[in-house]
């Protein structure tokens, strides 16, 4: 099974996946807060009373379900303010159906630029900074094809202004995601990896 890793130093990121209990709680409650918000705001929907303790519901199990995604999906927030960016990596099947999902996109969707990985070749990078809709969160997404699969990394901000400043911090972390996948012994002498082009 394919899963992803990556180095996010501990000074900038703090981890969603695997921090269980007490561990990032406050950091969880604040990111999840902010990208709910975020997401009410952009459906043109009203706060509600409540929302505070979805927000905390949400936080509890944020790391249980990250566990059970086992290294599929991993996520991080920024340490010195979890309502700044929330960071976001999958790695998906490249079913027809996702790949249909895809290229039917919004038109702003096309709007690319290049995006190398060590470890995963040339990838494609998106920075939508000001959003169409004024009360949607600014956002980065990163993608690689890998044929079987997609890996992508999305880095959702909390303030329009600020979100240019941690970018280049989004940048090198998306630098060190890698896919790693467990060979049973008996398969890996007749497998040959090459590295991404």
């Amino acid at each position: 099974m394919l899963r992803l890793q990556a180095d996010a130093p501990a000074e900038t990121w703090v981890p969603v996946t695997g921090s269980l209990g007490l561990r990032g709680r406050r950091h969880r409650k604040r990111a999840i807060g902010m990208l709910l918000s975020g997401a009410n705001a952009a459906a043109g929907a009203e706060p509600r009373p409540g929302s505070g303790f979805a927000a905390w519901a949400a936080s509890q199990a944020a790391p249980l379900l990250m566990r059970r995604a086992a290294g599929r999906v991993l996520a991080w927030m920024w340490k010195a303010d979890p309502e700044l960016v929330v960071v976001l990596a999958q790695v998906q099947e490249a079913t027809n159906q996702l790949r249909t999902a895809r290229a039917m996109m919004p038109m702003e969707y096309d709007d690319t630029e290049d995006f190398r990985n060590p470890h995963l070749g040339v990838g494609e990078k998106l920075v939508v900074a000001l959003p169409q809709n004024p009360a949607a969160p600014p956002f980065a997404t990163y993608t690689w094809d890998l044929g079987t699969h997609l890996v992508t990394l999305q880095a959702v901000g909390g303030d329009r202004e600020r979100f240019g400043t941690v970018l280049d911090a989004v940048d090198a972390l998306a630098r060190t995601l890698r896919a790693v996948e467990d060979l049973p012994l008996a398969e890996s002498d007749s497998i040959l990896r090459l590295p991404p082009a």
